[in-house]
């Protein structure tokens, strides 16, 4: 079964460099008080969303579109993901998964298997804190397992990480840092308050932009490309 949330048509900045649509998935096993599509965070079958019509729309932008931006949620909750991902393929577009990371399994077979051209993976904070951050249960081994795996292909990747400065240090980059060392690219997103999961974040705030720019000079020895948005 494969639930669709919601679907943008088109986007300019979600698929590094490609024009896509975006297909939001049903479901997470996270509730990160700062998460901007708290509507989907919920199974629920109910929905206006149809695959069928999904895949119409995509027929009708043959040569307009480079590729499909598969988010959540979390997609790989979706256990027709794979079927959902070949059928974008065999139209004949790129693909770009974005992932938090707790489904290592499935993120191997997808790899393998060439389902993706992109990959982006969330990182939440050390992995001591993850549980604090997403507000669940967390296995952070398979985070590990996931950012090996992601570094190891030959797929094009970033990590990224969601900034309150009120839970991430100075340390915690640090720390992040390591986790990920010799990755091709990582960036820090600007939290910005808008429509969230948790309305007393409202008024936490995130780093300077002078501040971002030294923790991201700090990280580049870690990383090759270390920039916040």
């Amino acid at each position: 079964m494969f639930i669709i949330g919601g679907i943008q048509k088109t986007t300019l900045v979600d698929f590094p460099q490609k024009i896509a649509s975006i297909v939001f998935t049903q479901g997470c096993n996270f509730r990160c008080g700062y998460c901007h599509n708290p509507e989907i965070l919920d199974f629920n079958k109910k929905t206006n969303f149809k695959t069928e019509d999904f895949f119409k729309f995509l027929k009708s932008r043959e040569g307009k579109l480079d590729g499909v931006v598969i988010t959540g949620g979390e997609p790989t909750l979706q256990s027709g993901l794979y079927e959902f991902i070949k059928e974008i393929k065999n139209l004949n577009f790129l693909v770009k998964l974005d992932t938090n990371g707790t489904n290592p399994q499935i993120v191997e077979k997808l790899i393998n298997d060439n389902m993706l051209d992109y990959i982006a993976m969330d990182i939440k904070s050390p992995l001591e804190k993850y549980s604090q951050i997403v507000c669940s249960q967390v296995n952070v081994n398979n985070i590990q397992k996931s950012i090996n795996l992601i570094m190891q292909s030959n797929i094009d990747y970033e990590f990224r990480t969601t900034v309150i400065k009120s839970q991430l240090s100075y340390d915690d980059f640090e720390i992040i840092g390591q986790m990920i060392k010799d990755a091709k690219r990582y960036y820090l997103q600007k939290f910005v308050p808008s429509k969230i999961l948790n309305s007393d974040l409202l008024i936490a705030e995130t780093y300077t932009d002078e501040e971002f720019k030294g923790i991201c000079q700090n990280l580049k020895k870690y990383v090759d490309i270390a920039e916040y948005r």
